[in-house]
């Protein structure tokens, strides 16, 4: 519940953690896996893409798997037989000789509001476009960062927002926002969801690739908001968040329905 902490911010907000953590109990597998892997076969030209060579695969794959048990199913790609065993989504960042961090491959089945294929071989830069004030300053301040990580050092960050419906294979948020705005008020509570993001970023030793992993859950707001103590703090959260990211996030498209469920709850 990432809005205890407050507004939600453009801050980066990583945080190192232990190298054993970097995936972390799977606590949305049995929600979220089997659908997870009939998306990565009946959609994969959407969710997967790689100009890496398998070596490089491997490795990454390697590093998500090594503490599960031996794979039942083979898949096309060491990435995605990894990212089919694990609720994360599986990045893989490469340092060009520009200097700039691209991405190379992803096996990416949980977009929250993008497409794989609008990103792939982007910089860092164009991953970001187009966040308020994300660039220059947030995107040279994060490739710093990257430039800087040393294998077996592991960031975490949490992002979130607020959707209608469960949807966790949202690469466009119009069919949410039209859900959203076709709802009643009387009905915002069982429509309304929370979508958290779970991050990490590490660097591979042998390749020097980043891989970031994302990991989404999507949970009732109604179950979230479960004390006073949670209600006011995600009131303050949502309130306190600077329009223009508020906009971005597509907020707007919620707050009608967000100011219903805040009144019965209350």
């Amino acid at each position: 519940m990432p809005f205890l902490s407050g507004p939600a911010s453009l801050a980066p907000g990583l945080k190192p953690i232990a190298p054993e953590n970097l995936i972390a109990p799977d606590t949305e597998a049995e929600a979220w896996l089997p659908e997870k892997r009939r998306i990565m076969k009946a959609h994969r030209a959407e969710v997967f893409f790689s100009n890496l060579p398998d070596v490089a695969l491997t490795e990454a794959s390697r590093l998500v798997t090594g503490h599960l048990p031996p794979p039942e199913e083979d898949w096309p790609t060491p990435l995605e037989g990894a990212a089919a065993r694990v609720s994360d989504d599986l990045c893989l960042l490469q340092r060009g000789a520009d200097g700039l961090w691209r991405l190379e491959a992803a096996s990416l089945v949980a977009p929250t509001f993008w497409r794989l294929a609008e990103k792939a071989g982007q910089p860092l830069g164009g991953l970001h476009d187009p966040v308020p004030d994300a660039n220059p300053g947030l995107v040279a301040r994060i490739a710093r960062m990257f430039d800087a990580l040393r294998p077996g050092q592991v960031l975490e960050r949490f992002n979130w927002t607020v959707q209608a419906g469960d949807a966790r294979f949202t690469p466009d948020a119009a069919p949410l926002k039209a859900l959203a705005a076709n709802t009643p008020d009387e009905a915002a509570l069982r429509v309304l969801h929370l979508r958290v993001e779970r991050q990490t970023i590490s660097k591979l030793p042998d390749s020097g690739l980043l891989l970031f992993t994302i990991r989404i859950a999507v949970d009732p707001l109604e179950a979230v908001l479960s004390s006073p103590d949670r209600i006011a703090a995600f009131q303050a959260a949502w309130d306190g968040t600077d329009p223009a990211l508020a906009a971005y996030k597509g907020w707007p498209h919620y707050e009608r329905l967000v100011r219903a469920a805040l009144r019965r709850l209350s």
